[in-house]
């Protein structure tokens, strides 16, 4: 092989793991999706294409999925609006905190409704693609998605095992009806995601499944230098070119596609990244969304990454490290990978203390859940205890409102069980959620404490 062809190689790996960094979150969105509705996805409940799927208990280690959350009941819908669209309904929550998080195939939160975005009243919302040219019923506010197929991701408050009734009755409320349903018509089909071409090799499946989504799910047509660069490699063409592939091809595929995830691996743990007393924060790390911005989003400058292949890069990273995560003036997250002393977190040896003076500032609530810190999954232990927060029962605050959490694998002091976190017998990685912001934290003034070694 001449000098020149082995740039050019190197070239074309390179460029493959753009496209496949670009592409990620809408292969890895769609499969969890059409997973969800067909009872094949990674959690433990499920529903058809345009119903709702209710978590009845709060999640715990057995659910094998990306960083849940341990505070609120899900209420999950896999929609496909390209028949027609659906009509949803929303309880009153009488001031409970909920939201109902839209999201499209290419993970861009485009929607929202609940408690911050539309207040917690009864109503009706009509459902539809972008493309529907109907008309929408006076008493009903529209939302048009930018894919034909998206997830409505909806949590609902829990209070702790006796609040769990209450939050059931609601759930059993929030309800989609198909337009042409209601209408008195037949149920229309929902397709769902597309189905890659089977006799394409397993290592190059991924490449299979892209090309699928983009002729399926085209992205705005700003995104045109990236379907450029995927068309590169054959992933906007309307019959597989993996069936048969040029050798050369498919060793750039599979060895750009590596290479991708070993960035998007970096950039999920905050490579580059400054952390802030050890906390990595994501209030930032869901603006992605450029061009689809609707009902309950902020549409401003301050929460757009401007420039896209950042944005791409950091849509990525928010995929493999929490699917389905709100924008940060809906809920902030923080994760933590190390300690005070830039040491990773470790509880096999050692125990750690988080003391919150003052508590986060929220208008809704707060907690602290722990993940172990290669799958991001909820972490078994002795007592069942998979988060912490202010609707702890419990919780012991000291004279002056501070809270502190002890983060350890063994139990503490008598004294100090009603405030302690448990860590797996290894590395973990707690994250910190604060639903309904204040003002002090989206503008950085209230900053997260390190966690520190307890003596």
């Amino acid at each position: 092989m001449s000098t020149t062809e082995s740039v050019d190689g190197v070239k074309r790996v390179k460029l493959a793991a753009q496209v496949y960094i670009y592409g990620y979150p809408l292969v890895y969105n769609l499969h969890e999706i059409d997973g969800f509705a067909n009872n094949v996805a990674s959690l433990s409940f499920f529903a058809p294409y345009n119903q709702f799927g209710y978590a009845r208990e709060l999640l715990g280690p057995e659910t094998e999925f990306v960083s849940p959350n341990n505070d609120t009941l899900y209420v999950l819908a896999a929609c496909d609006v390209r028949q027609g669209p659906l009509v949803l309904h929303v309880p009153d929550t009488a001031g409970r905190y909920y939201v109902l998080q839209f999201v499209d195939a290419w993970t861009n939160n485009f929607a929202y409704i609940g408690r911050r975005a539309t207040g917690t009243s009864e109503g009706e919302f009509l459902l539809a693609a972008d493309d529907w040219a109907g008309e929408t019923p006076a008493w009903m506010r529209l939302v048009s998605a930018p894919t034909g197929i998206f997830m409505i991701v909806g949590r609902v408050q829990v209070d702790g095992e006796g609040d769990l009734p209450a939050v059931h009755a609601l759930q059993d409320q929030f309800a989609l009806t198909p337009l042409n349903v209601r209408d008195g018509g037949p149920i229309p089909a929902a397709p769902g995601a597309p189905e890659p071409d089977p006799r394409v090799r397993d290592d190059l499946q991924w490449w299979e499944r892209l090309r699928g989504a983009l002729v399926s799910f085209p992205p705005s047509e700003a995104d045109a230098r990236f379907v450029e660069m995927a068309a590169r490699f054959g992933a906007t063409a309307a019959a597989s070119p993996y069936v048969d592939p040029d050798p050369a091809l498919a060793e750039a595929l599979t060895a750009g596609a590596a290479a991708g995830q070993q960035k998007i691996e970096e950039l999920m743990q905050g490579a580059g990244q400054e952390a802030i007393n050890g906390w990595n924060s994501a209030m930032h790390g869901f603006d992605y969304n450029l061009d689809h911005l609707g009902l309950g989003t902020l549409d401003r400058p301050e929460w757009k990454i401007q420039d896209r292949a950042e944005a791409y890069a950091t849509r990525a990273a928010a995929a493999r490290g929490g699917l389905w995560g709100n924008h940060g003036y809906e809920a902030t997250y923080a994760m933590a990978w190390t300690d005070a002393d830039g040491h990773s977190l470790d509880g096999a040896h050692n125990r750690y203390e988080l003391r919150l003076s003052p508590p986060p500032p929220v208008d809704a609530f707060w907690s602290l859940t722990m993940y172990d810190a290669s799958k991001f999954y909820l972490v078994p232990n002795a007592i069942d205890r998979y988060s912490i927060g202010d609707r702890t029962a419990g919780l012991v605050s000291d004279d002056d409102g501070s809270v502190t959490i002890y983060i350890q694998r063994d139990p503490p002091e008598e004294d100090k069980r009603s405030n302690w976190l448990p860590t797996p017998d290894g590395r973990f990685r707690p994250l910190m959620r604060m639903y309904q912001p204040r003002a002090q934290i989206l503008n950085g003034q209230y900053i997260l404490p390190a966690i520190t070694k307890a003596r």
